[in-house]
């Protein structure tokens, strides 16, 4: 069956989630390595709150959030004051993949290298782009990225 109806409209990737082993750890990682503030950090609009044990949402620029889960902690339907959210959780090791400026790709090999982060594996690829590997603390490979890896970027 086919539809006359367009499909509606993405206007990017808003979350990407990780589950880690140890929450304060993979935070710590994120925050040392990259940057990345914590909601619970940039918050001074509303009232201080406790941050929840289980998850930690990070800013990532360009309006992206990374959720660290604390594997097995949202197995069950989460009921929230304003609905639910379904169970979810995740295993093994997953991939993201960092846009960074091409300008900045050795400054970031010296960054890891200060931080005893080795890097795994570097490719340059056909249309000039080129990845750097390493892994966090859970063993999830991130990739640092610069423009020229795939025709949109």
């Amino acid at each position: 069956m086919t539809s006359n109806t367009a499909v509606p409209t993405v206007n990017g990737l808003l979350e990407t989630a990780l589950y880690v082993d140890d929450l304060e750890r993979s935070v710590r990682f994120y925050q040392q390595i990259f940057g990345f503030k914590s909601f619970e950090e940039e918050s001074s609009e509303s009232p201080a709150k406790e941050p929840d044990p289980r998850f930690c949402p990070l800013q990532i620029p360009g309006r992206q959030v990374l959720l660290l889960f604390r594997k097995g902690e949202f197995t069950t339907t989460a009921v929230l004051p304003g609905g639910t959210i379904p169970p979810h959780d995740g295993q093994g090791t997953l991939h993201l993949a960092f846009a960074v400026s091409a300008s900045d790709l050795d400054g970031w090999r010296e960054w890891l290298s200060s931080h005893s982060v080795p890097i795994e594996g570097e490719t340059t690829w056909p249309r000039g782009g080129v990845s750097l590997y390493f892994r966090d603390p859970d063993g999830h490979l991130l990739e640092l990225a610069t423009p020229g890896l795939w025709p949109i970027y």
